[in-house]
């Protein structure tokens, strides 16, 4: 069900199979597409058909930037391309303008990904990636990527995924990734977003809303490095919405973690709540998972969980969570946690949720919320 993780290196000059109409404007020249066949006369493409998206990303090379015009695209195959960037000349993959986009995987064969991006230095933004057969969007083995704004919804497994050895220094901001489920895996395999079976530093996820996901909200299976997760909300996941008789989601909101890896994630000011299993997870991890400023709250297992890992946890908050605020393991340091001596729970301003599911500010930030805030500078997520 998986594409190969091997990287395929080469020059391509960008072709589209069709006509181009060139008209120069203040920001450059841009290309329109008709019938036909021409090789492009720049970098930028702006495209307006599911034929010419396929054609863009599959040609694309450093320098490239394709504007999709709004409306809603149905590919006959995985977007693929094995095309990098470069520092100076990222391949861009965007929204033309404020359009509204939806890239749609439901004419897709059986175990199709929807997006599979195989190169280094893609900016990939303001799309959605929905209805996929198998997994939303895959980046495997790049580096410098910048995915910014995305959703990634109703997928038949993991909505975002980054994987692959060679993972480095990507950045995942402002993500919503909902609704994602494997019928054939009975729900124990579509998380939110997915940083596995790979390695590589500097990656970092930020403003993230993972929720009502069949299996996690986060999950770092087998990824042996670092990443950091900041300012991120994991809600609602593991819980059957789909009827499966057979269903198997796990239903942790961040689970750091599992399969032999020992690493020292950074998790700091996170929020997880109404989650079916706990909010915050080593899952086996032994790493120094470093936690601070997050929330855990009405979880139906325990708001963290580290029994047997040298996780550091610092001015954490978990209220409500059926199975208690926190397990931890004698490896474990637990310091200015609210289930630590002489530390006070602060009152929450608000438990409605409701406004968590608001739409984002127009620069895609979270929206705002006084939902799990406190007004203490000192312990809990700040929520946004």
């Amino acid at each position: 069900m998986l594409l190969s993780t091997g990287r395929h290196r080469r020059t391509r000059t960008l072709t589209i199979a069709a006509a181009v109409v060139c008209a120069s404007g203040a920001g450059g020249v841009y290309l329109g597409l008709s019938g036909g066949g021409a090789q492009a006369a720049s970098s930028t493409v702006t495209v307006s058909s599911t034929s010419q998206l396929e054609a863009a990303v599959k040609n694309a090379t450093a320098g490239t930037v394709i504007q999709v015009r709004g409306g809603t695209y149905y590919p006959s195959a995985t977007l693929k391309s094995t095309a990098d960037g470069t520092s100076s000349e990222r391949i861009t993959l965007r929204a033309h303008g404020a359009e509204k986009v939806r890239i749609d995987g439901s004419k897709l064969p059986d175990g199709s990904w929807l997006a599979g991006i195989y190169g280094d230095y893609w900016t990939v933004e303001n799309l959605a990636f929905v209805n996929s057969p198998a997994q939303g969007f895959v980046a495997t083995s790049s580096a410098g990527g910048v995915f910014r704004n995305l959703v990634t919804a109703d997928n038949g497994d993991s909505g975002f995924t980054l994987r692959g050895d060679g993972t480095t220094g990507n950045l995942v901001q402002n993500l919503d990734s909902h609704g994602n489920y494997d019928p054939a895996g009975h729900g124990q395999n579509a998380d939110g977003i997915a940083v596995k079976f790979g390695s590589g530093t500097g990656n970092r996820i930020t403003g993230a809303r993972l929720f009502d996901n069949s299996d996690d909200g986060l999950d770092l299976w087998q990824f042996s490095s670092p990443v950091t997760i900041e300012h991120s909300w994991a809600f609602g996941n593991g819980e059957n919405r789909w009827s499966d008789p057979a269903f198997e989601g796990n239903g942790n909101g961040f689970k750091l973690g599992g399969g032999g890896a020992s690493v020292a994630h950074v998790v700091n000011n996170n929020a997880a709540w109404d989650n079916t299993l706990h909010g915050f997870t080593e899952n086996s991890n032994t790493g120094a998972i470093a936690l601070n400023r997050n929330t855990a709250y009405a979880n139906a297992q325990n708001g963290f969980y580290f029994a047997t890992g040298r996780a550091r946890l610092g001015k954490n908050l978990a209220v409500s969570d059926k199975g208690g605020p926190a397990k931890l393991g004698s490896a474990a340091v637990s310091a200015g946690n609210n289930w630590d001596s002489g530390v006070a729970t602060p009152p929450f301003r608000s438990t409605d949720a409701k406004s968590a599911y608001a739409a984002r500010g127009a620069d895609g930030s979270l929206p705002a919320t006084t939902f799990l805030t406190t007004g203490s500078t000192t312990i809990g997520s700040t929520m946004d």
